[in-house]
């Protein structure tokens, strides 16, 4: 079963990650914490993405 995730769930994860990426890429050190809440939010937000049952072709 492949599960997919509405538009609005994605351009939500992909902003998430757009603005972390450009933080990150200014410093020199980053903490493993600030790493994993950004992985944190993304695994959240893509935790509820509805399932939907993938078509058969």
């Amino acid at each position: 079963m492949t599960e997919t995730i509405d538009g609005a769930q994605l351009d939500e994860a992909l902003s998430l990650i757009d603005r972390h990426l450009g933080n990150l890429q200014r410093r020199e050190l980053v903490a493993s914490a600030e790493v994993s809440d950004m992985l944190l939010d993304l695994r959240m937000i893509l935790t509820f993405a509805p399932a939907e049952p993938a078509s058969v072709n």
